[in-house]
């Protein structure tokens, strides 16, 4: 699976009542010249659960979901230190939260073998995932083979929707970070910068807004807890 190229978003379930929660307590911010919504940021608590804090984050905006509940569901879908998109998707639909997980390949992209950031699992995790993307349409997991546009991710957040993307941090640069190692806000906490970048660093991050005269994207980063990050 390409999961650099992997787009998860997740909208509001039919229950109005707890989407009413969270507006009720700080609306986002909509103008006619950009959109933010009100994403929580989480810190992720180790160096692979950055796709795990996103869920947090998307279900404290949108379906509060007790600690307990988040333990019990990660436990019973036997989630790991590695963490795929697809596993996103399982929570989400476990936790009863509409959702869209995009992918431009549907199962394991065997390109990504040798890649360092995947070496390590893959074998191991090729069957398991693979038997994910097989079953998910019967467990009610939403998967579609296609790449999103930002103008789409746009419309998804002028509705009020946030999206969980999979990046690669090397190649993208935040623009509210200091230089010359701007890159270096997407590496994994307690993991130092030597100013060598490697060739894939995946790294998730909950959209949450942008600036429609600028373009600019608005996004949580789960590795740090105290602002938004601009692309």
């Amino acid at each position: 699976m390409r999961e650099a190229d992997t787009a998860f978003r997740a909208v509001n379930k039919a229950r109005p009542e707890l989407a009413g929660l969270l507006t009720q307590t700080e609306p986002s911010r909509m103008t006619e010249d950009a959109i933010l919504l009100n994403v929580p940021v989480i810190r992720q608590l180790y160096h692979w659960d950055c796709g795990l804090a996103c869920s947090r984050m998307v279900l404290k905006y949108l379906h509060p979901v007790s600690d307990e509940e988040f333990q019990r569901a990660c436990w019973e879908l036997q989630l790991t230190e590695s963490v795929w998109t697809i596993d996103l998707a399982y929570l989400m639909s476990h936790l009863e939260v509409k959702h869209c997980f995009c992918t431009q390949t549907l199962g394991v992209d065997k390109g990504f073998k040798n890649q360092s950031f995947y070496k390590k699992h893959f074998d191991t995790e090729e069957d398991r995932v693979n038997r994910l993307f097989l079953k998910a349409e019967s467990k009610g997991v939403v998967v579609k083979k296609c790449s999103v546009t930002v103008q789409e991710i746009q419309s998804h957040l002028e509705q009020g929707h946030v999206a969980i993307v999979l990046v690669n941090a090397i190649v993208l640069m935040c623009e509210s970070c200091s230089s010359p190692v701007k890159y270096c806000c997407f590496l994994p906490v307690g993991q130092k910068c030597f100013c060598r970048k490697p060739e894939y660093q995946g790294h998730f991050v909950v959209v949450c807004g942008f600036n429609r005269t600028s373009g600019c994207i608005f996004y949580n980063n789960p590795a740090y807890n105290d602002t938004k990050h601009i692309v």
